[in-house]
């Protein structure tokens, strides 16, 4: 089974950031329980990281294992679209 390293940055504790992170362990807890790492990173904590990785808008959401590296930009709502982005194929 594959493991996924995944890292989203957010804005602080704004709803939208709050819902993608709701939304994205929920998914990730239902299409891939137990195989996936979560790094969470707060754009006004750590801004730094967001220049380094040229992160414009938030949420953002980097796969970074599997290869390819893939990026998700939203609230991560749409499941389909995100497990497409995300490369789970998996999952019904």
């Amino acid at each position: 089974m594959k493991t996924y390293l995944m890292t989203l940055f957010v804005t602080g504790d704004s709803p939208r950031s709050e819902r993608a992170l709701h939304n994205l362990i929920e998914l990730c807890d239902k299409a891939m329980p137990g195989n996936y790492s979560l790094n969470i990173i707060d754009v006004l904590e750590q801004p730094n990281l967001a220049e380094e990785e040229k992160i414009f808008a938030t949420p953002t959401l980097i796969k970074r294992t599997p290869s390819p590296t893939r990026r998700i930009i939203g609230d991560l709502s749409d499941y389909n679209k995100v497990l497409l982005g995300l490369g789970v194929t998996n999952y019904e």
